[in-house]
């Protein structure tokens, strides 16, 4: 978990570069379901209103925060500080590369429906609850997952069905935490 008595952005922005934040996780054993999301986090610039009402004056930095929750525990398990411009599929990899923890499932949405986002889960042996982008292909090979959700979305035409057999509305723990750490940071 983050710690912290005092409000740090401005020191984010100076050092958002080489900004190594180093926690230990309490608690210990194999995750049931790990859920994933990333968000948006504004290190240098104009608030919103300002933009809204005079226009944009000097450029914003951004920064993409990329987290993995606990579901059951909404431990924050393990985070990434990335460019704007990363993916969030290029940044997941890296991700679930923090945790040596035995992981049983790992939730994303559909941003995260890419091959290089599978075959990492399928390395590490969990089961993916991705959701396939609307008209996805199956794909050969070992994407057993991905391929089940994409049957089920040609079946009933959406992902619907295939979100609620596969509890995939645990993701909404992602944003959970997301929202605890903007607090944390006095982002509003």
């Amino acid at each position: 978990m983050f710690r912290c008595a005092a409000r740090i952005t401005p020191s984010v922005s100076k050092r958002a570069k080489s900004v190594n934040v180093s926690f230990k996780t309490f608690t210990r054993g194999e995750i049931a379901h790990l859920v994933i999301d990333s968000t948006g986090l504004k290190v240098f610039g104009e608030g919103e209103w300002k933009v809204k009402k005079h226009g944009q004056e000097r450029r914003r930095i951004w920064r993409k925060l990329h987290l993995a929750v606990d579901s059951n525990t909404h431990e924050i398990i393990c985070a990434d500080l990335s460019l704007n411009n990363v993916t969030d599929s290029e940044a997941f990899p890296g991700l679930i590369r923090q945790t040596h923890r035995k992981i049983r499932a790992a939730s994303a949405d559909g941003a995260y429906d890419t091959r290089l986002c599978h075959d990492e889960l399928r390395r590490k042996k969990i089961s993916a609850l991705i959701p396939p982008r609307k008209g996805a292909g199956y794909w050969p090979g070992e994407y057993a997952d991905r391929n089940r959700a994409v049957a089920n979305q040609r079946m009933t035409g959406s992902n619907a069905r295939w979100k609620w057999t596969t509890d995939y509305n645990r993701r909404s723990i992602a944003e959970t935490a997301m929202y605890r750490v903007k607090q944390l940071f006095g982002v509003h």
